[in-house]
């Protein structure tokens, strides 16, 4: 039965998923970009292939709910489950088209942060690090972020870049001569694109249920709109409602159950 209302974390998963392109290939992270690729794979992006870090390649849809990349479900059916060099070597060569990213922090230029809070020599709160992230984040054509829409995650500078979207001033790419970086970054209030010259996250839709100021107070940098009025984020389709139904039936990701 297809799902009637979107909650935020619905809504984010369905809008990071429609930036997974059909046929390419797509190195995802860990928990809701497991989900995105997921949804994608089972609605307009059928001929995407799935990288997972652990080193399992996907070619077909997951059947049913799964919660890490090495859970059985994602096992079964794969194309190939090596390890994690063999498909960072594939990284290397410039084969993954998206990657799809999670953090703790991300601030205007796309910078992620999943290493530490505070000070580096006594951090307040350790995070799980770079696990693939990094890698991800340098060795894809372009990446879509995802990340809850609060001010203490949507910073005006991280505390520390652990994957670099365009450095602190949008150009340190250019200077290291390394190409790709964010595309969007989706929020569970709103839809964000780096497509200006300065690489700057701009304003590109609101999802519906918020409202621009809601926006802007839960945003740590100055709102720079994409175009002349931002959009409304396009609601889920009932294709859309349906698969997410089907991967997430009890709720674990998106409370949705």
């Amino acid at each position: 039965m297809a799902l009637k209302e979107p909650n935020p974390v619905q809504m984010m998963v369905i809008e990071a998923a429609r930036h997974i392109r059909d046929g390419e290939i797509a190195n995802v992270g860990m928990r809701l970009p497991l989900l995105a690729f997921a949804l994608a794979k089972m609605t307009h992006a059928p001929h995407a292939l799935g990288f997972f870090d652990a080193g399992i390649v996907r070619s077909l849809p997951v059947q049913k709910a799964f919660v890490t990349m090495c859970d059985a479900e994602n096992v079964r059916g794969s194309v190939w489950c090596t390890d994690m060099m063999d498909l960072m070597n594939l990284m290397q060569r410039g084969k993954v088209d998206v990657g799809v990213l999670g953090g703790a922090e991300v601030d205007g230029f796309g910078n992620l942060n999943t290493s530490y809070i505070g000070p580096a020599d006594a951090p307040r709160v350790k995070l799980p690090g770079s696990g693939g992230a990094c890698d991800i984040a340098m060795l894809s054509r372009r990446t879509v972020i995802m990340m809850a829409h609060d001010k203490r995650r949507l910073v005006s500078r991280v505390q520390y870049i652990t994957s670099l979207g365009y450095g602190h001033d949008g150009r340190e790419r250019e200077r290291l001569h390394i190409g790709g970086g964010p595309e969007v970054l989706v929020t569970d209030r709103a839809t964000f694109t780096f497509h200006n010259d300065e690489h700057r996250a701009a304003l590109h839709s609101i999802h519906p249920g918020f409202t621009l100021s809601e926006v802007t107070d839960r945003t740590g940098w100055e709102i720079i709109p994409h175009g002349a009025v931002p959009l409304q984020t396009k609601l889920p389709s009932d294709t859309e409602w349906s698969a997410l139904g089907r991967l997430d039936p009890d709720g674990f990701w998106t409370g949705g159950g």
